[in-house]
């Protein structure tokens, strides 16, 4: 579709992200023009395929597909247009140093019986449990979240829908919600199991790509968010060709509805013209209009960067400039002139998620060097080999190993520059804990730490969920009060990333939510 009068589009989409091209699709859908501006070559933002070493390619930032819900890609039509899923309903192996690994599969509990069949029934109970509450608490993410202190109907109509949600879960499971909500995720666990595998597994999900450990207030949020993002869904999914191949299906999507998309095309400024943004100035110096601008980047690029404090009265600027973005989460890339032997697992074993968590303790002490500046002596770890079920993305014979390591502080004390190797030698060693064939088998290595991913994927503070999830900056006080409901204060300019409602991961949700905002404000 092509621009509208006087070359002016109906909305601009600053970034080529999954949500930006979410939002993207939606309105192009409901008849706007619409144009997508992404800064890099490729279309994706943190969700792209990108070769790291000669034949050797992977997902660059995140490795796993989970948290966008079944409902939203039918409606977009990502099968339609392309993706394919090389491996579905992945398990989890809990590794163990003695061998004794804990396997936990969709609707297998069987190995998790052998371990501890108290952990079985009492796993099994809380799966019934959180599968209740995250079907109250979905709807909550899947819709732009109430705004306080206003008379306006609808808003108030929101809120009543949201204690609905809370009250039909009934007295016993509504108690029980409200009693958890705000606990440290170590408590719950201690209350329910015994298995440590079992106990670090969950404990890893509740914390992962987070400035947090086990023992902070707020991570059973966390964790049940992390279930509910998705519609309580347990599996997890591996793209074929790589969660690239999400973002061109996303892409094929929007274009297909009809907006248009412009790669190498980054934004230096939104314009604002009679206190309203009205449309863009690139770095090259060109400058486009737009009726509305939606920003998929992080609040802190769009508030204080691509728009400017000068728009923005001294008390938001300061709540924008104190949000939480550092992020603590690294990633390793290596890859392998053949599959190492992990002791314990066949190599079927190793087409799923492997995760070195051994206990929430082991979590907490790892969190703790990062309190002052420091990468852990003994990272949590979550790995996967997609090459076992995607071939295509190695040389024939050869393998990628993708690695999400926590603990490693934006803000290293000792600077990255001169601890680069030393913490790739260190989490590559953590590894042949289990796998001590690993070193004879790498080719090469690519280390990318927070400020690496914040340069690769202008993300402020290297923070994949753009800005922190925990409990203060979380649903009606995303990403901050004044912005919650994808409206920045400037009229006319909008928010769609992950630093919006409901956060962070591949899921598309804050896209979608963004878009149903943007024409029911322009209606």
């Amino acid at each position: 579709m092509a621009a509208g009068g006087n070359g002016q589009y109906d909305c601009i989409v600053v970034g080529g992200g999954h949500n930006g091209l979410v939002c993207a699709t939606y309105l192009a859908r409901s008849g706007r023009s619409v144009l997508v501006l992404e800064a890099a070559e490729r279309l994706g933002g943190a969700a792209v395929t990108r070769e790291f070493a000669p034949g050797f390619r992977v997902s660059a930032c995140a490795h796993l597909l989970h948290l966008m819900p079944a409902p939203l890609m039918r409606e977009l039509g990502l099968a339609g247009h392309g993706l394919k899923l090389a491996a579905q309903a992945l398990p989890t192996v809990a590794l163990s140093a003695d061998g004794a690994h804990l396997r936990l599969a969709p609707g297998d509990l069987s190995d998790l019986a052998q371990h501890s069949p108290a952990d079985a029934t009492a796993y099994a109970q809380w799966q019934a449990l959180a599968q209740r509450l995250t079907a109250a608490l979905h709807p909550v993410l899947a819709e732009p979240p109430p705004r306080l202190g206003t008379g306006s109907w609808r808003q108030r109509a929101a809120l009543l829908r949201l204690g609905w949600q809370i009250r039909r879960l009934g007295r016993r499971d509504m108690r029980e919600l409200l009693r958890i909500g705000g606990m440290c995720v170590q408590d719950l666990l201690d209350e329910r199991f015994e298995s440590g595998l079992l106990k670090g597994a969950l404990a890893l999900d509740a914390v992962l790509g987070s400035n947090l450990g086990p023992r902070s207030p707020g991570t059973v949020l966390s964790l049940l968010y992390r279930i509910a993002a998705a519609g309580g869904a347990e599996g997890l999914a591996q793209p074929q060709g790589g969660l690239g191949a999400l973002s061109e299906a996303l892409a094929r999507a929007a274009g297909a509805a009809g907006a248009q998309m412009r790669t190498r095309a980054a934004v230096e400024r939104i314009v604002v013209r009679q206190d309203r943004a009205s449309g863009v100035v690139l770095a090259s110096g060109e400058e486009l209009a737009a009726r509305v601008v939606i920003s998929s980047a992080d609040p802190k690029t769009t508030l204080l960067g691509l728009l400017g404090s000068e728009y923005l009265d001294a008390g938001f600027v300061r709540r924008v400039a104190q949000l939480r973005t550092r992020g603590l989460a690294a990633k390793l890339h290596l890859a392998l002139e053949a599959l190492p032997q992990f002791r314990g697992l066949t190599p079927a074993a190793l087409r799923g998620r492997l995760l070195v968590a051994p206990s929430p303790d082991y979590i907490e002490r790892a969190f703790n060097h990062a309190k002052y500046g420091e990468f852990s002596a003994a990272p949590m770890l979550e790995i996967t080999v997609p090459t076992l079920a995607d071939p295509a993305l190695a040389p024939p014979g050869k393998q990628v190993l993708s690695v999400i390591v926590q603990y490693a502080p934006y803000a290293l004390a000792a600077g990255w520059q001169g601890q680069r190797q030393r913490f790739t030698d260190l989490v590559i060693d953590t590894l042949a804990g289990f796998a001590p064939d690993l070193r004879r088998c790498v080719a090469s290595a690519e280390l990318l730490t927070p400020p690496d991913i914040e340069r690769e994927f202008r993300i402020s503070g290297g923070h994949w969920h753009h800005a922190e999830l925990a409990l203060d900056q979380f649903f009606m006080v995303r990403p901050v009060p004044g912005a919650a409901q994808y409206q920045a204060p400037v009229p006319g300019l909008f928010l769609c990333g992950a630093g919006c409602h409901p956060g962070g991961g591949v899921m598309g949700l804050a896209g979608r939510n963004a878009a149903r905002q943007v024409m029911r404000e322009a209606a």
